[in-house]
């Protein structure tokens, strides 16, 4: 416990020196007077006296033998970090790979206590919480949200002169009030893209994503981005960040986001942040509507790369894609068969570290991020930092990323169409009938197949992330999306007169475009989002499935997207702490559903029982326990993915040109049904 709140400390107010008090002023680490910077090392009598006095709890950090940590320096301490930038990358992967291998966690806590105050703290943070993940004697060390760490990343930054006023005026805790974020802050409705600003700029939307990257990390060393199927996830998780975007599209009246397969053309939409980075104070700078993508001559970061050689990467892809191989770096062909290689090509055009030949195949979908980011200073003519579209926190707020990942999404499904359609063995299981699927609103007397949404108001604790602010707990309050609890019904007969294992997959669907326009399976099928996947016993005879929407392999609970880390809130009990560990993988759960509209938007839910024989990797696992609630996106920590069949399944590949709708798609195959159902949305605000 002692290790873990001593990192807790450290992570908390990341711009604050070490020395000064942390968790709400209940901890203080007493650090070696050689910690201290240049700056603070001839105050440091005074200093150990002002800090470190009426702390409940007094952590003091080895002294330890420092290793060379200059490299890490290049990237100023007021600088912006941005992962997309593969100097920046390279030189946070070497620092992972020195946190990572040192001997032991009281040695991490000293070295890292001396580079805190000397490095840059969003790259000191991402580095420092990834070893700590990675390394088996901390990955149980309980990792403060990203929200807590850095609010200026998902927060209108006019609340935070009023979080410090309001915490600094009103000492007692109780008595402060919440200041509230407006909803749709960042333009008016005569933007018809503000339509989306509730998903694109969700706090938890996009947590989520840095979350996600986080776990996964492209530029960390081999051993540790090497995860199982980590390229297919890199391709999966996207894959269905577009799927649901779209859908809400359809909600709001929009056509789907176009991909953005000209590289040259204008960008029709522009983005406008309305936010300021905390670390120097400057704006993340806008991006005007019809810009087009230009050279980069970034000197300042040594990004120095053409929309030309961009668009080479992006054919040797596709050639590689139509032929079949891909060429690694001692020229052997490896092949993109139906089990590797969409594992294969997600490494590859993420571009991260596991890429098999990243000189040929360059780094697509990082640069890309790049091009957008400096859209509006390519050649650092102004001294301009990067736009949203550099960082994993903030990249899902402009509407461009769902035209880049759309143009990446396209890519896979060239790919994932080479492939032969599923047959009959692979999609059917024989003696399962499935007889109906429905969903009901957790209410008495609701209506079958009729799910709600609407607005909710939810606060957050921003004090760990304020750094120079009051102790305590200052609340801030925003507002979100969010639907009624829903459980599904599924009845199933089991023929076999033996009891039967099988795994339950349940997809959603839109049935109609924007216009209300029917849609054809091969464009609907490009559309399924999983709402949830789990194991099912089925005895002989007839079966009733109960599954609550809570319960979903996707998302993660609001609480634990939300919760405070520190010392009052970590449980002392171990198997709560196992519960309470670095859970914060998931798409967040108050986003499960699409928007739906008040007129109610039609919806095809899905579901089907597959073989579990044909889905099993050898392995068991509790879907309740630790974190592995969200494993469709996120995986198992240090297992496999719990599933044998290719994500998407069975969406993810071609059909047959007589199969017209998903009707056709079902009818040979028993173990599978649809029903209609209705997301109405009522727009009014309720309070958490």
């Amino acid at each position: 416990m002692t290790e873990n709140r001593s990192f807790q400390a450290l992570l908390q107010r990341p711009i604050e020196p070490t020395f000064m008090p942390k968790d709400n002023g209940k901890t203080s680490l007493i650090i070696p007077e050689e910690y201290l910077s240049d700056r603070y090392r001839p105050l440091a009598g005074e200093l150990q006296t002002r800090f470190t006095g009426g702390a409940d709890v007094e952590i003091p950090v080895r002294n330890v033998e420092i290793p060379d940590i200059t490299f890490a320096e290049v990237i100023g301490r007021r600088a912006a970090f941005s992962l997309f930038v593969e100097k920046h990358r390279d030189i946070a992967g070497r620092l992972i790979d020195l946190f990572a291998k040192l001997p032991d966690a009281s040695t991490l806590m000293g070295v890292a206590t001396y580079a805190r105050d000397r490095l840059n703290p969003y790259m000191f943070q991402y580095a420092l919480t990834v070893a700590l993940q990675h390394r088996p004697d901390t990955k149980d060390v309980l990792i403060p949200s990203i929200l807590e760490l850095f609010p200026d990343q998902f927060v209108d930054p006019s609340v935070f002169p009023k979080l410090r006023e309001e915490g600094n005026v009103v000492q007692d805790q109780v008595k402060r009030d919440t200041v509230n974020i407006e909803p749709n802050y960042t333009a008016s409705d005569r933007e018809p893209e503000q339509r989306m600003a509730y998903f694109r700029e969700d706090i938890g939307v996009n947590m989520h994503h840095w979350h996600w990257h986080l776990v996964y990390p492209a530029g960390a060393p081999p051993e540790i981005a090497r995860k199982d199927r980590r390229g297919e996830l890199f391709y999966y998780m996207h894959s269905q960040i577009i799927a649901r975007y779209n859908a809400d599209r359809f909600c709001n009246r929009l056509a789907r986001a176009k991909p953005l397969t000209n590289l040259r053309e204008p960008i029709t939409e522009a983005y406008f942040p309305k936010m300021v980075r905390s670390l120097n104070n400057r704006a993340y700078p806008a991006r005007h509507d019809n810009q087009v993508m230009r050279d980069l001559n970034r000197v300042d970061n040594d990004t120095i790369i053409t929309v030309d050689e961009l668009q080479r990467w992006r054919d040797r892809i596709i050639q590689a894609i139509d032929q079949g191989f891909v060429v690694d770096s001692s020229g052997t062909n490896i092949p993109l068969d139906d089990t590797r290689g969409i594992d294969i090509l997600g490494d590859l055009v993420e571009a991260s570290t596991l890429s098999v030949n990243k000189r040929l195949y360059g780094s697509l979908h990082n640069s890309g991020h790049d091009f957008l980011a400096y859209i509006h200073d390519p050649d650092y003519r102004y001294l301009e930092d990067f736009g949203v579209m550099g960082d994993v926190t903030t990249a899902m707020r402009d509407p461009v990323f769902y035209r880049w990942h759309g143009m990446i999404d396209g890519l896979f499904r060239r790919f994932l169409d080479t492939l032969n359609p599923y047959n009959a063995t692979q999609l059917g299981y024989t003696g399962i009938k499935v007889n109906g699927i429905s969903a009901r609103v957790n209410r008495p007397n609701a209506p079958a197949n009729m799910l709600l949404t609407y607005w909710q108001k939810t606060q957050v604790d921003l004090a760990a992330g304020l750094d120079f602010g009051p102790q305590g707990n200052v609340f801030a309050s925003f507002t979100h999306l969010q639907h009624a609890p829903f459980t599904y019904k599924i009845k199933v007969t089991n023929s076999t007169g033996s009891l039967k294992r099988g795994t339950a997959r349940i997809f959603l669907a839109p049935k109609v475009d924007e216009r209300g326009t029917n849609m054809q399976f091969r464009e609907q099928r490009q559309l399924f989002i999983e709402l949830d996947k789990f194991g099912v016993n089925l005895k002989p005879g007839e079966n009733t499935l109960i599954r609550k929407s809570d319960q979903s392999s996707v998302t993660v609970p609001y609480e634990r997207s939300f919760r405070r880390i520190g010392t009052a809130e970590t449980p002392m009990d171990q198997r709560q702490l196992a519960e309470f560990r670095f859970c914060g993988c998931g798409w967040p759960h108050h986003m499960l559903l699409p928007k739906g509209a008040p007129e109610g938007v039609q919806f095809d839910l899905y579901v089907m029982i597959s073989n579990f024989d044909d889905d099993t990797v050898g392995q068991e696992f509790d879907e309740t326990a630790d974190c592995n609630d969200a494993h469709s996106f996120c995986g198992l920590r240090d297992k496999l993915y719990p599933d044998k069949r290719t994500m998407g399944f069975p969406f993810n590949r071609g059909t047959a040109a007589a199969v017209q709708t998903l009707t056709d798609f079902m009818r040979p195959y028993s173990n599978m049904a649809s029903t209609n159902i209705k997301i109405k949305f009522t727009n009014t605000v309720i309070k958490s």
